[in-house]
Order: C-alpha cells, then structure tokens, then sequence
C-alpha cells in the first residue's frame, strides 16, 4: 500500500523488438487522482531518485516514478541493442495507458528529460499531447562531446563493493556533478542503486542495472550523434506545451548556449540554473524542489 511515505511498486507490461518485458515503476499518492506527475531518471539511475521530490508533491499528484528496462526491479532486454530512447518513449506511451489518463506532467533527468520530449512531441489526431507540463533537467538535444566520453568511461564496467558505505563512495567520485549532499542524502540515494552480489570472497554490493545499457552508448558513431541531434531538436520544436529546463550552471552535458537555443525555440522554455551543481542537479534541496513546484502548480 502506497503512502507518503512509501510507494507501492507495481508493474506494466511492454512490447519490445524481442518480445515483451516488464516495466516497473514506483507510485506515491492516491491512486485514484487523476493528476499525475511522471519522474524519469538517468541513464544509470532508477525511479527511487525522485523519493524526496516524490513526497514532496504526493498530496497534490499521483506520482509515477518508473524504473526504466535494464534497470532498478525493470527487466533486462535480451538484445542489448534495445536500450535506445524510442523504446524507452513506446515503453512510456504504454505506461500512460495502463495509467489510465489523458495527459501527463512529466519531469526527465538526463536521459529522462530526453524521453520526455520524445513523449511530449508525439503527434496525435485529438492535437492533444499526452504530455501537459514538461520539465527537462540538464539535457538537450545537443549532448557535449566531453560529457559522453566520461559517461562512457563508467557505465557498464564491472564493480562490486564489499558494503553500502563503499559502494557510496565509488559512486560518489563519479556523481560529484550532483551538487552538495549530506552522507545520508547521499547514502538514500545510494541503496537503490546497488543488489547483493555475495559470492566465495563474502557479501558484496554491484550496481542495479544491466551492465549492457552501455553498449550502445559506446557503439555510437560521430555521424549517428549528429544524425540523433538533428532529430531531438526535430522533436524539441515540434513541442508547444510550457516546458521548464533546469541547468546545473558548472554541467559538462548540457552547455549554456544550448540552454539559450532552448530559450528561443520550439517550447521557448524557461530556463533556471542551479549555482554549485553540475550534470545534473538531484532535485533534493529545497530550493531544487521549490522551482519545480512552483512551475507545475502555477496556472
């Protein structure tokens, strides 16, 4: 039983090229409440991210924080090579249906935020987007280079840790663009991240999430980055619903002169950078926390 304390977790079954595979997703609030507000994660991340976030808005929306394939309590793809962001977005579109409502608010960190604009410019006879409300969290169509080649110098790589608290500080020296955090903050963040991986050496901790999610972001070619980026903006154009973009200012991801562009075209979104946080802001602090409140409930 959800609370707002605690979410329950529940589970919606996806087609993919090689069959179907569940998609699990954490839901906080009243179940019944037509409102809803959907939180997507990172690339190596999964949907108990947005905990802090998720209490923080629960008495006014249903929030739904999925899991995305590959990670968290999702199933892994067979074929390594589905781990791309337009099965993500079909994945999506049939989570929103299992929901049963029209429309969305929908919140996307990283790879989140790009998922989400791939929902929200999906066109639609009715002209009704499924997406109301879109706030996108430090990224853009154009990703800097410099930024894809420390995400793919991690991801995917074999790790294990001997206890949560080491486990914390690895992931720590990879994540210091998150901004400032308290140890337990950071330890929250930390857990479910991370199953038991016991073995003849005692028990250990690895990461939650199919090391394979990594072998498309490193096949990727410099002319498929270009062709990927040409279709985001596509995408980004195509959108007219009020969209916010959050912006750690000192992010290697997503560069201020993206930001601007994102300013002046398509949704033309309000931007809102965040002082002493890089890729990406966690959405933790309270001041984090009162932005995106105050957008999505503003009239």
């Amino acid at each position: 039983m959800n609370s707002i304390n605690q979410p329950s977790l529940e589970h919606v079954e996806c087609l993919g090229a090689s069959g179907l595979h569940r998609v699990a997703y954490w839901s906080w609030g009243d179940a019944a409440n037509p409102r809803v507000l959907i939180c997507a994660h990172g690339l190596t991340r999964q949907g108990r991210d947005f905990d802090t976030l998720a209490r923080d808005l629960c008495t006014t929306y249903r929030v739904i924080c999925p899991d995305v394939a590959g990670r968290g309590q999702s199933d892994w793809l067979p074929d390594p090579m589905g781990y791309v962001v337009p099965n993500y977005i079909a994945a999506m579109v049939t989570l929103i249906a299992r929901l049963g409502v029209a429309q969305v608010d929908w919140l996307g960190t990283s790879m989140g935020g790009l998922i989400g604009i791939g929902v929200g410019s999906l066109p639609a006879v009715s002209g009704q987007s499924l997406v109301r409300k879109l706030v996108i969290n430090d990224i853009g169509p154009r990703i800097e280079p410099a930024s894809v080649a420390r995400i793919g110098s991690y991801v995917g790589q074999p790790a294990r840790w001997k206890t949560a608290e080491e486990a914390a500080d690895a992931l720590w020296s990879i994540s210091a663009g998150f901004g400032p955090h308290s140890r337990e903050e950071w330890l929250a963040l930390t857990r479910p991240q991370l199953v038991p991986d016991d073995n003849a050496e005692g028990p250990g901790f690895k990461s939650h999430y199919d090391p394979a999610i990594g072998v498309p972001f490193r096949a990727a070619t410099p002319a498929m980055a270009a062709a990927g980026e040409a279709m985001l903006w596509q995408a980004y154009d195509r959108l007219t619903q009020p969209a916010l973009l959050l912006r750690g200012a000192d992010s290697d991801l997503l560069s201020r002169e993206t930001a601007l562009q994102m300013s002046q075209r398509g949704p033309k979104a309000r931007v809102h950078e965040f002082t002493g946080v890089g890729h990406a802001p966690t959405l933790i602090a309270p001041s984090q926390r009162a932005v995106v409140r105050e957008f999505l409930l503003s009239p």
